[in-house]
Formats: structure tokens, sequence, C-alpha cells
């Protein structure tokens, strides 16, 4: 973890506990609606993968958990701009990429993705519903062996120019924790 990284997660930390006690309330997340009678949530996001992907995903979502609150997010290094929300009309939607570009490079690390990805809400709110990691082809060409994080191998996305691999690791994904797309995100 470079000094940035660490001055920057300290600070956020910082920022949110002193907003608990700020005598504003300012509740946890509510879990996604299709988590929420979850007693493991998980184990439910995870069911049918071993315990090694369990035990990564929970490792991304204690260092994601903070990035519920989008402002936290930014100041941890995620763009500030609101990007498009990416959907498809026949397989749902992927929701908005928070692209933080100062870590996209040859190496992928579970708790630091260069993608946080949001869905939309109502009012104009945001809900923290996944990540995404990537690797540019530059860095690690589409003829290499593709990077592999949680037992998957990465896909090649050839419009972008690099590997990628989605993780629902904050709404349920009826087509599976490592799919493209989420039937359940709307744009």
């Amino acid at each position: 973890m470079t000094a940035t990284r660490i001055i920057v997660f300290f600070a956020s930390f910082v920022f949110v506990a002193g907003c608990s006690r700020s005598g504003t309330s300012n509740p946890s997340p509510s879990p996604s609606p299709s988590l929420a009678g979850a007693a493991d949530p998980v184990a439910d996001l995870a069911a049918g993968f071993d315990a090694s992907v369990r035990r990564d995903l929970t490792t991304l979502r204690n260092a994601t958990n903070a990035f519920h609150e989008l402002a936290v997010a930014q100041a941890a290094g995620y763009p500030t701009t609101t990007p498009a929300c990416v959907a498809d009309s026949t397989l749902g939607g992927m929701g908005r990429h928070y692209f933080d570009r100062k870590i996209y490079d040859d190496s992928v690390d579970i708790s630091h993705p260069e993608m946080l990805i949001y869905a939309p809400l109502p009012g104009g709110k945001e809900k923290l519903v996944g990540v995404e990691y990537v690797i540019p082809f530059r860095l690690r060409p589409p003829t290499a062996t593709p990077p592999r994080l949680f037992g998957q191998n990465f896909k090649p996305h050839e419009q972008y120019q690099y590997w990628y691999l989605h993780v629902w690791a904050w709404e349920k994904n009826s087509a599976g924790l490592f799919a493209d797309w989420n039937p359940a995100v709307k744009c």
C-alpha cells in the first residue's frame, strides 16, 4: 500500500468517524434488498464457490465498505464527475463505473479495485453494488495468460483494450457473482 493510499484511507476513516460523532444521523447503508434477509451476505453472494472466494469477497467488502458513501470514495481518489450508467436492454445493467486511473496498472489488489460500480436510485442517489478490476492490454497483451482473482480468469475487452473482472460484492446478481450484467441494476 503506497503512502498516499494509507493517508487517504486514514483521512477517509477520520472523516467517517467524525461524521458519526457530529450529532447528525448518518445511518449505515441499508443492505441490498436481495441480501436483506441473508444471515451471512458473503455466504449468500458466494454460494457455490469455495472458501478462498468467500475469504477474498470478505476482504473486498471490508476494503470497500466505507465507499457506500460516494464522497468517501471520491476522497480516496475515485472521480467526482458522474459517469454514464451502462445498461443493456435485455441483459440488465452494470451501473456507473467510477474509475480510479491512478491505480490502472499491471497489477491487481483485491482491496483496491480500479472501478467502483454504483447503481442509480430514485432522487439522484447511488448505491454501491460491485467493483471491476482491470489491467490494460498495453501492459498485459490480449495474447498473454489472463490475470486471475477470486479463482477467476479476467476477460478481454477488445473495445476498451483491457482485461476485466466484475465482482457483484454488494448486490446479489442472479446471473452470477462474476457476471458482466446484473438484471437487478436499472439505469
